[in-house]
C-alpha cells in the first residue's frame, strides 16, 4: 500500500486507552486528553469511524470524561486485557485501511498496536501530541522505532482531512536514509506537535 495523507474516505480514528488511571501517572496527561478530545470532534465532524479501547476498566477505569462526552452515541469502549487495541475481541475498523491512533501508554499499547496494525499492512497516523508515557524516555523509545531512519516533515492532520479546513501551514522537513518498504511524515495538530505515519508498503 503506497503511503498518503489523510483521507476522510479511508481513515478511522483510534483511541487507545485513555483511562482515569493514568492521569497522575502519565505527565502532560491533561493536554494528551485533550488533544486526543480534539482528535473525537475533527473525527466526528468529517464522518471517521472512532474506535475507543479501554485496557483492563476493572481496574484503571473508565475513558476520561474530556475524551467520553465526545464520543458519538454509537460509540461503546471496547474492553481489552491484550496490549494491542488491534488483537481485542469486536476490533473492527470498518474496512479502513488508514487509521490515526492517539493514547496510551506509548511504549507498550500504542506501540503493539502500531506494529500489529502495519503487519495487517494498514496505513498508520500517530498522533505525537496525543500519546504518552509514565517516563518520557519510553514515548521517545516508541517515537523513534517508528521514525528512525524514515521522512519526517509537519503538517496538520485536520487540514489533511477536513473540506474546507484551512491552508496547512508551512512544513519542515528532515530527510535521513529510508529502509525498505516502509516511509513516514508527520504532521501538526491541535497543539502544533508533530505526528507521525508509518505505512507497511512502499
Amino acid at each position: 500500500m503506497s503511503g498518503g495523507k489523510l483521507d476522510a474516505s479511508r481513515a478511522a480514528l483510534l483511541v487507545v486507552d485513555v483511562q482515569e488511571a493514568f492521569r497522575k501517572a502519565v505527565p502532560g496527561f491533561d493536554d494528551l486528553s485533550r488533544a486526543s478530545a480534539a482528535l473525537v470532534q475533527g473525527a466526528e465532524a468529517v464522518g471517521i469511524p472512532i474506535v475507543v479501547t479501554e485496557q483492563y476498566p476493572k481496574g484503571l477505569g473508565r475513558t476520561v470524561a474530556d475524551v467520553a462526552r465526545h464520543l458519538p452515541d454509537d460509540v461503546k469502549p471496547i474492553e481489552k486485557v491484550s496490549f494491542s487495541a488491534s488483537r481485542a475481541d469486536g476490533f473492527d475498523l470498518g474496512g479502513r485501511d488508514q487509521v490515526l491512533v492517539c493514547g496510551i501508554e506509548a511504549h507498550v499499547c500504542v506501540n503493539q498496536t502500531v506494529l500489529d496494525l502495519l503487519e495487517d499492512g494498514l496505513e498508520v497516523h500517530v498522533a505525537q501530541d496525543a500519546v504518552g508515557s509514565r517516563f518520557e524516555r519510553d514515548r521517545q523509545e516508541m517515537q523513534s522505532q517508528i521514525v528512525s531512519g524514515l521522512d519526517v516533515t509537519d503538517r496538520g492532520a485536520g487540514n489533511q482531512i477536513g473540506r474546507g479546513a484551512s491552508r496547512p501551514s508551512g512544513s519542515r522537513r528532515r530527510r535521513v536514509k529510508k529502509p525498505p518498504r516502509r516511509s513516514l511524515d508527520g504532521w501538526k495538530s491541535g497543539r502544533n506537535a508533530p505526528m507521525v505515519r508509518a505505512t507497511g508498503r512502499g
